[in-house]
């Protein structure tokens, strides 16, 4: 036998009752769970790897080598991987999202995002950036920024993004996985611009996943 493994042996002779029957699935329920929990964890120490790794092949990263170890991060948790109804907006006139420094960036509304976080209905708004939508690795590039009440407390005050290609919207639908939350350059320094979440897009509940603030001062 593996160690920490446990195995349930059946006598195949014993016709199994309707209480047995209900402990079986009970198992397997248990177990499938587990291994979904488990997946879902490797997929975001994955993007947990690559997301600290962008930090030193980035031309303008504002982090090197020896800050990465003040990168923090909620534990990896399943419960905010939702699903979401995605309504695109029609006829959407471009508009400029502010950021930090004062400047502006030119965004179209793509969609909403419609889905339930913490037993509570929410929305949002996914944008495309106009001076993205003509270059070739990014013109299926969208982007989430939001706040929530975290912000301040145990996330950046400015709010976080999450980034998502229209290829993941399938039969108008999202699987949107706050654990992919990260934090913008303006986090780690103060001079980047960086867009400030509109207001649509602030979230009154406390969204525990994704990135938390730097460990480290500016």
């Amino acid at each position: 036998m593996y160690a920490g493994k446990a195995i349930l042996k059946i006598n195949p002779y014993i016709v199994p009752t309707n209480q047995t029957m209900r402990y079986l699935t009970l198992i397997l329920l248990f177990a499938s769970l587990n291994c979904l929990a488990q997946s879902h964890k490797a997929q975001i120490d994955a993007f947990r790897e690559k997301y600290k790794n962008d930090f030193l092949t980035e031309k303008n990263s504002p982090l090197k080598k020896e800050d990465l170890q003040y990168l923090r991060f909620y534990d990896a948790d399943s419960t905010y991987r939702v699903n979401a109804k995605v309504e695109l907006v029609s006829n959407a006139a471009t508009f400029m999202m502010p950021t930090f420094i004062g400047a502006a960036q030119e965004y179209l509304p793509y969609a909403r995002l419609k889905f339930t976080l913490n037993g509570t209905s929410q929305t949002l708004t996914v944008y495309r950036s106009t001076s993205l939508m003509n270059v070739a690795e990014y013109k299926d590039y969208l982007f989430l920024p939001f706040t929530d009440a975290t912000n301040g407390s145990d996330t950046y005050g400015g709010g976080r993004y999450i980034d998502i290609r229209e290829g993941e919207i399938k039969n108008g639908a999202l699987a949107l996985d706050f654990n992919k939350a990260y934090n913008p350059y303006c986090a780690f320094s103060p001079l980047y611009s960086c867009p400030k979440p509109p207001a649509e897009n602030q979230l009154a509940v406390a969204v525990r996943a994704g990135e938390k603030l730097f460990g480290k001062g500016h």
